[in-house]
């Protein structure tokens, strides 16, 4: 397939994030199901191939496939969100032919940030923040990635845990950017919570480029409609061009890889503070 972006060559930076769809053991729509969608997703990763990638609603079994797809040159870091580390995650991806892994953290999206598998504001499942610090080896720039999934249910969780994360970002000492399906459009209480103060920017509107419509990223399955609400975002602190962003509307020969569309930006980081 011809990709959206594609790989980068530095000092540019390519970065998705994509919510996958956890795989069910049954649907009634062949569209769901994880058979139909590995290989489609597979083409698209491949074809993409950017250099840090935040997913969402990953069971085991599939970021394990995400992995293969990436190749070799990936690594990860995120466990899943129950109290055992198993389950759902969100795991960060990242190219370490290019990036070094300084640290990562993750956090419970509750009241007890450090106790795993902890909920709080009216969470139906636990939530979580996975955050990583990287060295550009290509640039010598440090930056920090944090990536999310907010709950669908409960909108007071949805804003304490924008709180949260805008928190996280505003204490990072080099450029971040945030990834995640927020569950959240831009008019959204949470969104204005994440972004609130002068920490974090939505990447869409900062861009220099916008290379497709502003499709609705929960599609389901379906051809994308622009206005209708985007629910995955990229977001960005001060020292972080957007030099182009775009939501990946392809399907692979007819096939839609999840029910969410991934939302894509090529960025340019400066940050005058990075030592290894």
């Amino acid at each position: 397939m011809t990709p959206m972006i594609g790989r980068i060559e530095p000092p540019d930076l390519h970065v998705m994030t994509y919510n996958i769809r956890r795989r069910v053991v049954f649907d009634p729509r062949r569209a769901d199901r994880w058979d139909a969608r590995r290989n489609p997703l597979r083409t698209l990763l491949t074809a993409e191939a950017p250099a840090v990638l935040g997913v969402q609603e990953a069971m085991p079994d599939q970021a394990e496939f995400v992995h293969s797809s990436l190749g070799k040159r990936y690594r990860s870091v995120g466990r899943g969100r129950d109290r055992d580390g198993g389950g759902e995650a969100c795991p960060l991806f990242y190219d370490e032919e290019r990036l070094e892994l300084v640290d990562s953290t993750q956090s419970a999206l509750s009241e007890h940030p450090d106790v795993a598998g902890s909920r709080s504001w009216g969470s139906a499942f636990p939530r979580i923040v996975v955050t990583a610090s990287f060295f550009d080896r290509a640039t010598s720039t440090r930056f920090v990635v944090l990536n999310t999934h907010l709950d669908p249910f409960s909108a007071r969780a949805r804003v304490r845990s924008s709180e949260m994360v805008r928190d996280l970002a505003a204490a990072a000492a080099h450029p971040t950017l945030v990834l995640g399906d927020l569950n959240a459009a831009p008019d959204s209480p949470a969104v204005r919570a994440l972004l609130a103060g002068d920490s974090l920017r939505d990447a869409w509107a900062a861009a220099d480029t916008r290379v497709t419509p502003e499709w609705g990223t929960f599609a389901n399955y379906r051809p994308p409609r622009a206005g209708s609400g985007r629910i995955d975002w990229i977001a960005v602190s001060n020292g972080v061009r957007v030099k182009r962003v775009g939501v990946n509307a392809s399907a692979v020969e007819g096939n839609w890889p999840s029910d969410h569309l991934p939302v894509q930006a090529v960025l340019r980081l400066s940050d005058e503070s990075s030592t290894r």
